[in-house]
């Protein structure tokens, strides 16, 4: 028996003859008891009486057949479909679909059956507005078994109709056009229009599809094993929710094809998926606009296809967050500092997008490029174990090895998705998260001081001079690839930071480079060499990596507030007038806002509504101000900006629902007071028309005034909700 679940340029069946089924010992995440009932109930007999009710004798398949034999008789019977029964009394589509819904109600499989294979489409209106689909249809019948086969199924969609157009493509001649033959049809390309035919000596076609109706097109440049054997895949998806697939037998025919198909399209010849999109970003929430989408490896490119308007590329790797809306057809991703929202035409066009981004922006290898990145192009991996061990580590000797069960573990989490795993004190040992950190670094495919310039650190310690060998170190930084610079200066940086705190740690230079020179190196010994090298890299890394004063100050803020959080083992976060608001509980330095929210709502059981977003606000002057904090602000970096306050003390942190007010001014009368007014008290605001305008805020007069009396740039502004009452504002 073959229950087929038909994905584009490919055919896979999803299990074994009934005989075997009963002797193997199933994977029950996979062999639900209903799959194995649907197996048992249609059976190889019952499945054979579809796919081989017109097979001759001389044809059918005998025990000592090749492989080529075999492969070349499963070609015919399931990707020709040479030998299948025909149903008859059908007509068009809409008539398959419609027995299709009568027949998911009713206990009678193998019609389902027939009619999927025949071209029914599994996911097609049912007119029904509340169980809008046959499996919704089955599920109120109570029909498990009908459920089970349209869920196994639920990809086909007209996968067997003869114009669902899954096709090998020969090239060939007609009326000097190019050819390919699509399950027995033929195609020319020509006026714009891909016409199709019953053969090859037709005179007319039977069917044509306008190349305007064409909305993105995907390239798959490696193999897909068929029937037919291996193919190179090219996809159309039209506005109509159509999908078009064509295979060749090698890459040169492919590339022939998506030239051919690019002209007429209108589209760039693309190496994997392109594209129009509707879509709105940053500055412009208001309209959406249509622009020309092109995804290659990692890097999104797009514009608006006008010709001034210039390409932009985004790094996909660097994807903080990727979320779909409540609207199937809408997603939108944050990507560094900017939110781009893009939506398709369809619901076709949006989930390959979505499903290619979402690849294009996970781990897809071990090398370090290969890997989910931060807005710095630091491995998230390398970012959180480093964020974890400088909040719950920088006071303690990591020279301890680690579970290797537990190491192993989290570098597979990390592996598969870095930016979902969160690094809790409760749950994970300082010692399993370096050594997690120092496995990544020895497993990458590229080591971080690469081996090409080994020889070239080492000849530096030729070089008696620090100041001179500091110079040849940076002139090797200088030379490494991009995401090398800045993994290498996170590292170091880290390193710089433990060393710091040798006094508590006891965590000198010396012994931090004993313990990363071998996996900066990727060498499996410890030479005094690669010691001394990793030890002058991190005893010199301000200096090598140009770090300012106010830099500096920095880490030493950061390292004294650990050192005095750790000393009271938690940090209150909360309404400090009322305990029993209060929540004790650790804040990395890395984490975020929504982390932070969701943190505290789980640990007080707080039930979450699906539409309702909680955040983190920053309360400033004993209650009076209020702001939500960005999703991108780190709390801790947050937290210690309140000793420039007046009264730190009167600052706080709160969890809170946030409440969209959904409207937005360009431009009104506003009472405006810049802090610096020399008059009375109580006559400090002044009435100005405030205008806000490509990223700036600009103070008139009147609205008559031509020219701005202030302009103030909007980039760093915080900007705060309340009523400070010293400041004696004319209204509430």
């Amino acid at each position: 028996m073959t229950v087929s679940s038909c994905v584009p340029g490919q055919h896979r069946s999803l299990g074994p003859s009934i005989s075997k089924v009963r002797s193997l010992k199933l994977d029950s995440s996979v062999w639900s008891n209903e799959l194995v009932e649907l197996f048992l109930e249609v059976g190889n007999k019952n499945a054979n009486s579809f796919w081989a009710a017109n097979l001759p004798l001389e044809e059918d398949l005998y025990r000592e057949a090749s492989a080529e034999q075999r492969a070349t008789f499963i070609r015919r019977k399931y990707r020709e479909r040479k030998y299948t029964s025909v149903l008859e009394g059908f007509n068009d589509l809409e008539q398959l679909n419609k027995a299709l819904c009568a027949a998911v109600v009713s206990s009678d499989v193998l019609q389902t059956m027939a009619l999927v294979f025949s071209g029914a489409d599994v996911m097609c209106a049912t007119g029904d507005p509340t169980y809008s689909t046959p499996y919704l249809l089955a599920q109120r019948a109570g029909q498990k078994l009908q459920m089970e086969f349209l869920h196994q199924n639920k990809l086909c969609g007209n996968c067997f109709q003869s114009d669902a157009f899954s096709m090998v493509l020969h090239g060939g001649s007609k009326s000097e056009c190019t050819f390919l033959y699509m399950a027995r049809r033929w195609c020319t390309l020509e006026g714009g229009f891909l016409s199709y035919y019953e053969s090859e000596r037709s005179p007319s076609a039977i069917g044509r599809v306008d190349a305007t109706e064409v909305i993105s097109l995907a390239v798959n440049h490696t193999e897909t094993m068929t029937g037919a054997g291996a193919v190179f895949t090219v996809e159309l998806y039209l506005q109509t929710e159509r999908l078009l697939i064509f295979g060749v037998e090698t890459q040169e025919t492919q590339h022939d094809w998506i030239q051919a198909l690019t002209k007429v399209t209108q589209f760039a010849d693309t190496s994997e998926l392109i594209g129009r999109l509707h879509y709105k970003e940053g500055h412009d929430l208001y309209y959406w606009r249509m622009g020309w989408f092109m995804l290659e490896g990692s890097s999104l490119h797009f514009s608006s296809g006008e010709e001034e308007g210039e390409e932009e590329v985004l790094q996909l790797k660097q994807l903080q967050e990727l979320i779909i809306t409540v609207f199937l057809s809408l997603f939108f991703y944050i990507y560094i500092n900017r939110t781009v929202y893009i939506h398709g035409f369809n619901k076709m066009d949006f989930t390959v997008w979505h499903s290619a981004i979402k690849l294009a922006a996970g781990t897809d290898g071990k090398a370090l490029g290969d890997q989910q990145l931060t807005k710095n192009g630091v491995p998230i991996i390398v970012d959180s174990c480093i964020a974890f061990v400088t909040q719950y580590g920088e006071l303690h000797c990591i020279s301890q090895p680690g579970n290797p069960g537990r190491v192993s573990h989290l570098l597979e989490e990390f592996t598969r998705d870095a930016r979902n795993v969160k690094l809790r004190e409760k749950e994970h040992q300082l010692q399993d998260v370096t050594d997690t950190l120092k496995s990544f670094l020895s497993q990458a495919e590229d080591a971080l001081l690469t081996k090409e310039l080994y020889p070239y650190w080492v000849s530096a310690l030729d070089e008696k001079n620090e100041r001179q060998r500091v110079k040849k170190y940076s002139a090797f930084i200088e030379s490494l690839p991009k995401i090398n610079r800045s993994t290498l200066e996170a590292v170091l940086q880290h390193l710089y930071r433990i060393q710091q705190c040798s006094h508590l740690n006891r965590m000198p230079s010396e012994k931090l480079a004993s313990v990363f020179s071998s996996c900066l190196f990727q060498t499996r010994g410890q030479t005094t060499q690669e010691i001394s090298v990793v030890h002058d890299l991190i005893s010199n890394y301000i200096t090598l990596f140009s770090v300012s004063e106010d830099q500096v100050q920095q880490m030493e803020r950061e390292n004294s507030f650990i050192t005095r959080w750790n000393d009271k083992k938690d940090t209150t976060v909360g309404r400090p007038a009322e305990p029993e608001w209060k929540s004790q509980m650790g804040v990395s330095p890395s984490m975020r806002p929504t982390e932070l929210a969701e943190t505290a709502l789980n640990m007080r059981n707080v039930a979450v509504n699906a539409d309702d977003f909680w955040t983190t606000f920053e309360v400033i002057e004993n209650g009076e101000l209020e702001r939500p904090l960005h999703h991108s602000e780190k709390i801790l970096e947050q937290v210690l900006e309140w000793s420039s306050l007046d009264y730190p003390s009167s600052a706080c942190l709160v969890i809170k629902k946030f409440v969209d007010q959904k409207h937005f001014l360009k431009g009104d009368y506003l009472k405006f007071s810049d802090g610096c007014s020399k008059l009375l008290s109580g006559h400090r605001f002044q009435d100005k028309y405030v205008v806000l305008h490509s990223e700036k805020l600009l103070l008139y007069r009147d609205i008559k005034s031509a020219k701005a009396e202030k302009t103030i740039p909007l980039k760093d502004v915080k900007c705060y909700l309340g009523l400070k009452k010293r400041l004696k504002p004319p209204t509430k």
